[in-house]
């Protein structure tokens, strides 16, 4: 759908947001576990991840009939977590950086079974290629896809599925600046790390980017761009008022980055690529304030 403002180039919305499980990850996850065989996933599934990718890894499990385990960042959102065991997902709550090196080691201790790793792997991306594939479907003309960057997996999974049918279409990567890793690695050539501040925009960010994402990301991505914290809150804000949309801070990051001119063109697509935000933040952000945690 378009969103209804002014700005630089028409702004269309790809509402993966209105998933069964509200966000993108049921894609990838599905894709993975679809391909794996009976045997493997005989002891059951497991993944570690702040809240999308955990509900579409226990949304499947639940389907085909096996246990569930989540590894989640104890700063997980209540509304995630609430999500992921009402799918019969278990939670495995543990401090931001022992999460975070899961998806280093893609082991943890107590765990067995077919790990998903969030976005650094091939089945994972391109089941998030599908994306692309049917924006292209649906307008053609689009010159340029704004996707939110997290760990890489759904934008390089967009991209590369871009490329191989319209190649001079450009993808970027949006990010939030309390956590952007991405455009100083490209400005330098190399993955960089940089400081990260948590904020509500909790589905992407990260002190550094992985190096075999990193090596993707300069490959099949046109840039990162870079919004604000107060221009992501005010992209939520106007999902909401001007075309009913109810996204997360994530999903919202391509928007702001839009509505800021910064992907030119003129007709920009922007990933929404989910809408599971608690509550509070998101009446805190409709009365006109930046949530900063």
């Amino acid at each position: 759908m378009r969103l209804p403002v002014d700005s630089p180039a028409e702004v269309w919305l790809k509402l993966e947001n209105l998933q069964p499980i509200g966000s993108f990850k049921i894609r990838g996850a599905a894709n993975r576990l679809l391909q794996a065989g009976p045997g493997e996933l005989a002891k059951g599934v497991w993944t570690a991840s702040a809240g999308n990718m955990a509900q579409g890894v226990a949304y499947m499990a639940r389907r085909l009939g096996i246990p569930c385990s989540v590894v989640v960042p104890d700063t997980a959102p209540a509304t995630k977590r609430a999500a992921i065991e009402r799918l019969g997902g278990r939670l495995v709550p543990v401090p931001h950086d022992e999460w975070f090196e899961v998806f280093r080691t893609r082991r943890y201790e107590g765990l067995d079974g077919v790990f998903v790793h969030a976005f650094s792997d091939a089945e994972v991306m391109a089941g998030n290629g599908t994306i692309g594939l049917e924006i292209l479907e649906d307008l053609p003309e689009a010159d340029a896809i704004v996707v939110p960057f997290g760990g890489g997996g759904l934008s390089c999974g967009i991209a590369s599925a871009v490329r191989a049918i319209a190649p001079g279409v450009r993808v970027y990567a949006a990010e939030v600046a309390t956590a952007a890793p991405l455009a100083p690695s490209l400005e330098a050539g190399r993955p960089t790390t940089v400081t990260r501040t948590p904020s509500f925009v909790d589905g992407i960010g990260a002190a550094f980017v992985f190096p075999e994402m990193f090596a993707l990301a300069r490959e099949l991505l046109a840039g990162s761009l870079v919004a604000s914290l107060d221009e992501v809150a005010g992209a939520v804000r106007i999902l909401a008022e001007r075309a009913r949309i109810v996204a997360e801070g994530a999903g919202a990051a391509p928007v702001a980055a839009a509505l800021a001119g910064k992907a030119g063109g003129r007709t920009v697509v922007c990933v929404v690529s989910g809408g599971n935000i608690d509550s509070p933040v998101l009446a805190a952000i409709l009365e006109g304030r930046t949530p900063r945690s």
